[in-house]
């Protein structure tokens, strides 16, 4: 890897789930990496407050899903000013020109060289990337377009990306516009299994609006997007799921938060290719 050593964490504005950022991060800066944040607008991503309340009671699972300890960790974590240096995305990436819109050529000529340029930026800048989880994702990253050119950039230089829980739909939609092949197809990866799926109470940080069941079940659009040569894990009953089909670490939920982390610096500081299955 550069010697620069840095990982560019993508974040949602309505809300992450705390240790599926500070487990990976903290395992991440032990091996010498240093890290910056960025979400769509540049809005600091806000803590979803379950993931610091030990009393967290998580419907589908039938336990108390957040720890003490981690917890604890994501509480010190915020308690730093990390997060407040938070990166803008649409000053970084172009938005693509509607079809509809005046001299359409042009302005697309113009959006492929100006996202280019923004590709070649941040490859310089970062060892990898990682697409934080929680339910914020479902909001503003999965189907956002710069977010996609940003992982279709990584994926074009084969550099390494992490997903865990929601953060791996982007894998789903993040598609060359031109082939619209998803760019998981033929690989092995793990995300939320239906099993783990919310009945109700799917919710941002920043509105009182009760989805109620997440919008689409991670597991189907998994299985679908890897196609007949790839694989979904669920893995349900085993207590964690993390996959490494390079360039792609995948990790079905909050619990693989530490583990991982672990296949993170492995796959960049030992150059592991292929775990989990």
């Amino acid at each position: 890897m550069a010697e620069k050593k840095r990982v560019l964490a993508v974040m949602s504005e309505w809300g992450y789930w705390g240790i599926e950022l500070v487990g990976p991060l903290k395992k991440l800066k032990t091996a010498g990496y240093e890290f910056d944040f960025v979400t769509p607008k540049g809005k600091r991503s806000p803590v979803l407050p379950p993931s610091t309340d030990p009393k967290y009671f998580d419907p589908p699972l039938g336990v108390c899903v957040t720890s003490a300890s981690d917890a604890e960790l994501v509480v010190e974590f915020e308690k730093t000013n990390e997060l407040d240096r938070t990166l803008n995305l649409s000053e970084l990436f172009p938005e693509r020109p509607y079809f509809s819109a005046p001299d359409f050529l042009r302005k697309l000529e113009a959006y492929y060289e100006k996202r280019r340029m923004a590709q070649e930026k941040a490859l310089e800048a970062y060892d990898a990337i990682l697409l934080v989880g929680g339910s914020g994702p479902i909001v503003d990253m999965v189907n956002n377009q710069r977010v996609h050119d940003l992982v279709l950039g990584f994926h074009g230089a084969n550099k390494p990306i992490g997903a865990i829980c929601y953060g791996v739909a982007t894998l789903v939609f993040a598609r060359d516009f031109n082939e619209r092949r998803a760019i998981i197809s033929g690989k092995h990866v793990t995300g939320h299994c239906i099993e783990y799926d919310y009945h109700d109470g799917t919710g941002f940080v920043g509105t009182d609006f009760n989805m109620g069941p997440p919008p689409y079940v991670l597991e189907y659009i998994l299985a679908d997007a890897v196609g007949p040569h790839g694989q979904y894990h669920g893995n349900f009953g085993k207590q964690t799921s993390v996959i490494v089909d390079y360039p792609f670490i995948t990790a079905r939920s909050l619990q693989c938060a530490h583990e991982f982390g672990d296949r993170f610096v492995d796959v960049v500081t030992s150059g592991l290719k292929r775990s989990g299955w």
